[in-house]
């Protein structure tokens, strides 16, 4: 938070971005922006800032701490069963991955750390870490890597990052050579690498659980599925620990967001996962790239953990499948589909999915499962971020087309006994390195991301499309063409093998709700 002040006082646009990236991860909890399916995964270079011989860490604790990081941020950390019962039900698989980058911005292979001896014998949050000239190490272009910087921290730092819409230049999380991974100079309590998993949700766009007002109940992470709490809690609290009215059950100080000790922060919130994910969408769009989320060390979940993926029975299958549908496709029948609402469609990306008629993340979203789109009023699509509930049909599968792809990568996997996806990484998940991101092509040419202002696009109008075909029908094709993208991603995904069960349903609804609007 001391790295935010300053760049608000110091950056006369931080504040105006700053704005535009909350209205954004607004829009996003709202579910008026659609998030990408399947997990992402971001290439990372680690820089060693180094002092004396023993804070130059090796490769083994680096891999360690990656392999934290992976873990931690697929709810596939062994010590998630540690979770109380009254939070369990929103502990969230936040649908990221990690690997050292193995191209450098030179295109020249690279282990993905860079080392380099610093006279400096302690850093503060100043920000020079960050930079040649001052004794540390020039970042890697922000928009392709997650800079990491190692290195000795003055005064009890553990670590500090910066929030989406910073400088370029100093964008990425500082950690103190204790503190990082959970061998070599890592040291108890805070030797089992949740410092760097606590930086990276800042790097995300998630704030302090307790709302950062000191120890006052006025406070806000602005997001509504963590208790509001009296300040930080620190080393290992028992539950419940109760603060601003908040029993019975109390402060969240399990959570990765808090200042509790290592061995005791052990979840990211449904909600959270919204707003990383949102920040993905938008801030950071540009870098890691989509891939499978396959589970990484299903052994090691516990019993009940496989939830979010069979979570709900599922019941009625679509109608129709492609009609020259190999038969590896689906190995056993699917007898069941969506019920009441999509918990598990796009369960971490808002919320549970959009619950209840949307009342814990889009208050007049989608109800009832999905069961019926708009059947003859498309021109109100775009009038309301909430679809009315009650208006939806099943939907059918996307033409065609969109599935005449080889299937060679569907295989039976671990999770729910049926239809999961094989991994396209050779070697499984842990440390795989990766290459930047590469953009997709959509099937034409589509209007890009922009983080949301406020206003109209060019030429665009707010108003709800009419049936005279006057130019109030701009913002029904805007919308067209934002769904148009969407489709292409998935095609190109479902190409790549990288559509679950899960995505494959949410595809269908995004192509039910573009027919509707009139794309064809």
């Amino acid at each position: 938070m001391a790295v935010h002040r300053r760049l608000l006082d110091q950056d006369p646009g931080y504040a105006r971005r700053r704005s535009r990236i909350e209205e954004h991860a607004f829009r996003a909890m709202r579910g008026t922006i659609v998030q990408r399916p399947g997990c992402t995964r971001i290439p990372v270079v680690v820089h060693v800032v180094y002092n004396t011989d023993e804070q130059n860490i090796s490769r083994e604790q680096i891999d360690s701490q990656i392999e934290i990081l992976n873990e931690d941020f697929r709810k596939a950390n062994a010590d998630i069963s540690t979770v109380p019962a009254p939070f369990a039900p929103v502990a969230a698989d936040a649908r990221l991955l990690f690997a050292l980058a193995t191209s450098d911005p030179d295109g020249n292979p690279t282990d993905g750390i860079t080392r380099t001896r610093t006279d400096v014998s302690g850093f503060v949050d100043d920000d020079k870490v960050k930079a040649d000239a001052s004794g540390g190490k020039d970042a890697w272009p922000a928009d392709e890597y997650l800079n990491i910087w190692v290195c000795p921290l003055s005064g009890g730092l553990l670590g500090y990052a910066q929030f989406p819409g910073g400088p370029a230049a100093t964008d990425g999380v500082v950690v103190t050579y204790t503190g990082f991974g959970n061998m070599g100079t890592a040291r108890a309590p805070f030797d089992l690498g949740r410092t760097t998993t606590h930086e990276i949700g800042h790097w995300l766009n998630l704030f302090h659980i307790w709302g950062d007002d000191g120890t006052g109940c006025s406070g806000s992470d602005f997001v509504d599925d963590t208790p509001n709490q009296g300040g930080a809690n620190l080393g290992k609290p028992t539950f419940p620990k109760v603060s601003c009215d908040n029993g019975p059950d109390g402060d969240m100080f399990m959570n990765y967001m808090d200042y509790v000790d290592d061995d005791t922060m052990v979840m990211f919130t449904e909600g959270q996962v919204a707003r990383m994910q949102a920040c993905l969408d938008g801030p950071r769009s540009a870098i890691g790239e989509m891939v499978s989320c396959t589970p990484l060390h299903p052994k090691a979940l516990p019993k009940d953990a496989p939830k979010e993926f069979t979570k709900e029975p599922i019941k009625d299958p679509p109608k129709e499948r492609p009609k020259d549908n190999p038969k590896e496709f689906v190995k056993e029948p699917v007898k069941e589909s969506v019920k009441e609402g999509p918990k598990d469609l796009i369960k971490d990306g808002i919320k549970d999915g959009i619950k209840d008629g949307g009342k814990d993340g889009i208050k007049d979203g989608i109800k009832d499962g999905g069961k019926e789109l708009p059947k003859d009023n498309p021109k109100d699509f775009g009038k309301d971020p909430g679809l009315e509930p009650g208006k939806w049909k099943p939907l059918d599968p996307p033409p065609k087309q969109i599935f005449e792809v080889p299937t060679k990568q569907l295989v039976e996997g671990p999770v729910g006994g049926k239809q999961a996806f094989e991994n396209p990484l050779p070697g499984g998940w842990g440390n795989q390195p990766v290459q930047p991101m590469q953009p997709m092509q959509p099937a034409q040419p589509l209007q890009p991301f922009v983080l949301a202002t406020g206003q109209a696009p060019s030429g665009a109008s707010l108003k709800p499309p009419v049936a005279d075909g006057g130019g109030e029908q701009d913002q029904s094709q805007a919308l067209l063409g934002e769904y148009a993208q969407l489709l292409a991603q998935y095609a190109q995904l479902y190409q790549q093998g990288m559509l679950d069960q899960q995505g494959m349903l949410a595809w269908q609804q995004a192509w039910a709700a573009y027919v509707q609007l009139g794309g064809r």
